[in-house]
């Protein structure tokens, strides 16, 4: 299969799967297994930046005004609404921030075709989106304890197969947070995460290791952004009408698919 195709499948991928419940890092790590692609090697991290600029991208433009009213309420630093919130933006990123940091090079060793690990986490996503779906919907907002206890399920995703928006979200929704406020604080507290996993990326040497043409890359990029944009205002208005349950049975689907297949091979 021409690498141009395997570029634009891996961006839609990237695209749904970053903002669905059902885990990219798994998905992508599953895609990568079955088109034979070495994009998750630390010699050719490319890729990977490319499709995460583009849901960044994605989460940036369908979120503007929102990041616009943070970016605000911290400049002005003045007691408000606005600026409160963004203390919790900031309180959700220190636990995964603190682990991505601390434990950069143990979490690599996960990224490695491993469809027992996927497989399994793929189903703990599953029981979660399931009790999640069950809570009842509430127009509470997200506390500064929230926020830290948001953060911490956004660090323990960092596991491929556990899947981000899946895991916050349930959390959120769970706490007894508004379904569209969960979904809105999801999404707004990864974005500055995202950015700062592709700076340090790009400072290890993700762009010049590569040795990948520019037409992939930007096939890739595209793919995952328009997908992205989709997926983000898809899975909002899904939050809201409580169908968490069918990507609970999704994920518990293909997690089983993936821990058999990796055991009987």
């Amino acid at each position: 299969m021409a690498e141009w195709i395997k570029a634009i499948i891996l961006g839609i991928v990237q695209g749904l799967t970053e903002f669905l419940p059902v885990s990219s890092s798994g998905h992508i790590e599953i895609f990568n297994y079955i088109l034979d692609t070495d994009y998750s090697n630390d010699s050719n991290m490319m890729m990977t930046v490319v499709l995460h600029a583009a849901t960044a991208l994605s989460t940036i433009v369908i979120f503007r005004k929102d990041i616009g009213k943070i970016l605000s309420g911290l400049m002005q630093f003045k007691w408000n609404d606005d600026f409160k919130f963004s203390l919790k933006i900031i309180l959700s990123m220190i636990p995964a921030a603190f682990i991505g940091v601390v434990f950069d090079d143990y979490i690599d060793s996960f990224f490695s075709g491993n469809l027992v690990l996927v497989g399994s986490m793929l189903i703990v996503t599953a029981i979660l989106l399931y009790f999640a779906d069950k809570a009842k919907s509430t127009d509470k907002g997200v506390s500064n304890t929230n926020a830290i206890i948001i953060g911490i399920s956004q660090a323990i995703a960092i596991l491929p197969g556990i899947s981000r928006s899946g895991a916050t979200i349930s959390t959120s929704v769970l706490l007894g947070i508004d379904r569209s406020e969960s979904a809105r604080f999801s999404f707004l507290m990864v974005v500055p995460l995202i950015l700062g996993k592709m700076a340090k990326d790009v400072m290890d040497g993700a762009l010049t290791q590569s040795g990948q043409e520019i037409t992939p890359l930007l096939l890739g990029f595209i793919a995952a952004f328009l997908t992205g944009l989709v997926a983000c205002k898809w899975m909002i208005a899904i939050v809201k009408r409580s169908k968490l349950r069918y990507f609970s049975l999704y994920c518990l689907i293909v997690g089983t698919i993936g821990l058999t297949y990796q055991l009987l091979m």
